[in-house]
């Protein structure tokens, strides 16, 4: 059975933009996140695939990460920016065989296809849309690894490694958290069964939270061109190369690392009220200025909401808000990594 029709079946709830948004029972698919197990379609993404011989060669100069570096084996997040430094998509980049595969947030897949292309030129690549060839599934939670490995027969070692097998990978990203990426042929029977295999259906914003507290900022439309890829933490993640060479806002990213400029950096943090991806935060002590964004938000399993935001280091000491400087509050939340640049 094809993978929407077997999600429909499973009662799948979509939005006008065919992503799925649950599966009936949001608090359940809560629950089963912080109990045991979860798998997502990740209907939220696109994917963009580069082939030719010239791919390496015009992805390292046109993305933030050190594609060169990049093997059949290994995942890495990146970015592509405006010549200014600000970023206009996030990506999680990935090898199948010689070509090069870009997950970006589906919203944005086309504009973002369209723009690289057009830098193209003479260079031996091409971009084409690959969200149909290959079909992912997000799964999260306790248990993640031991389905896995049960459903895949092993599982990565190391987040950003990549099991490859003949219809399917596998990428264990940071977290308890594992993305599958089947083919069609294939990606309803393995939905069918990681479910038998106990793991509970959950919508986009379940595994939204998992980004958020992997704190791994995906660029969507309400926050393109908002960020320089430091600011949301990007080269903590490994996105960054600082010796690559020369792409789009690599005199502003550098210049950002090494003057010693950066005076915001991507946080997470909890609000009894929603807040939204885009949405301004603000501090006391900025006289009515906004002292960052957020990046995106969730629902947390125990009420209230989870959020990745980017704010001013300068005013945590002051109190984060949400809507003004006297707005609902912000709580922070530990890190779920150093917030320093680990040396190069």
């Amino acid at each position: 059975m094809p993978l929407t029709a077997t999600l429909t079946a499973a009662g799948a709830h979509f939005d006008a933009a065919g992503r799925v948004r649950d599966f009936g029972n949001p608090p359940a698919e809560l629950a089963a996140l912080q109990q045991g197990v979860v798998v997502s379609p990740l209907t939220q993404f696109g994917l963009i695939r580069f082939s030719g011989e010239d791919s390496t060669l015009f992805l390292n100069g046109q993305l933030s990460s050190d594609v060169r570096a990049l093997g059949e084996t290994a995942a890495q997040y990146s970015s592509y920016s405006t010549p200014k430094g600000r970023m206009l998509a996030s990506f999680l980049v990935l090898r199948d065989g010689d070509d090069y595969l870009l997950q970006v947030a589906a919203e944005l897949q086309p504009a973002i296809q369209k723009r690289l292309s057009m830098y193209v030129l003479r260079s031996k690549t091409r971009a084409s849309d690959a969200g149909g060839e290959l079909l992912r599934l997000g799964v999260a939670g306790p248990r993640a690894a031991s389905l896995v490995a049960d459903v895949a027969g092993s599982v990565p070692e190391a987040p950003l490694t990549v099991l490859v097998g003949e219809s399917l990978k596998v990428v264990r990203l940071p977290g308890e958290r594992f993305e599958i990426l089947a083919r069609p042929e294939v990606a309803g029977a393995l939905w069918q069964k990681l479910v038998e295999h106990g793991a509970q259906p959950a919508g986009e914003a379940v595994w939204r939270l998992t980004e958020i507290r992997a704190g791994i900022p995906w660029v969507t439309a309400a926050t393109q061109e908002e960020f320089v890829p430091q600011m949301a933490n990007m080269e903590l993640i490994g996105a960054v190369s600082f010796t690559k060479g020369c792409y789009p806002g690599q005199e502003i990213v550098a210049r950002t690392q090494y003057l010693g400029k950066l005076k915001r950096r991507a946080l997470l943090a909890r609000s009894e009220v929603e807040p939204a991806a885009g949405q301004e935060v603000y501090s006391p002590e900025m006289n009515g200025q906004a002292s960052g964004k957020v990046v995106q938000a969730a629902p947390a399993p125990d009420g209230g909401y989870e959020a990745l935001v980017v704010v001013q280091t300068s005013s945590l000491e002051h109190g984060l808000h949400l809507h003004a400087p006297d707005g609902p509050a912000l709580t922070l939340l530990p890190a779920p990594y150093p917030l320093e640049t680990p040396a190069q």
